[in-house]
């Protein structure tokens, strides 16, 4: 099971990884409704390393993006399923619109995101690259998605 963690305690991990010489696997989002796309996207993420970290989306943040209404579970609740995840190592939360400072401060091996991203749009690409990291771009499950369960309810 994963943890919560601050990120000064993320930023302790990371060392402790690089030490170990262990791949630390970074992907980030708002996971207010937890489908088997996000899943399939964390599976996979982990499997592309020994550390997979989790950033997400704080609610003032899931506001910001996705508008009122959102998110539908706070950001303790999303940390909790998330970390309880099997695949997932930890989740740090961020309260800014986009992960790139916490992408900044961690420097992941690998950046994972989903297929619905170009290259180029990938917020923290050019700074896991410069560090000697990769971006993988994961394919997207049809039909599970956040947006499409919430407007079934």
């Amino acid at each position: 099971m994963g943890e919560i963690l601050t990120l000064e305690e993320a930023l302790r991990r990371r060392a402790a990884a690089r030490v170990l010489r262990q791949t630390y696997v970074f992907t980030n989002g708002c996971f207010d409704v937890i489908h088997p796309g996000h899943v399939a996207l964390l599976h996979q993420a982990r499997g592309l390393g020994h550390v997979l970290v989790v950033g997400l989306n704080s609610d003032r943040s899931v506001r910001a993006l996705k508008g009122e209404g959102r998110p539908v579970q706070s950001a303790e609740a999303r940390a909790t399923v998330l970390a309880a995840l099997a695949d997932v190592s930890a989740v740090v939360v961020f309260d800014e619109d986009t992960p790139l400072e916490l992408i900044q401060a961690l420097k992941p091996d690998v950046l994972v995101k989903g297929g619905d991203y170009a290259p180029e749009q990938v917020v923290g690409r050019d700074v896991v690259e410069k560090a000697g990291g990769r971006l993988v771009l994961v394919p997207l499950v049809r039909g599970a998605s956040t947006s499409a369960i919430l407007s079934r309810l």
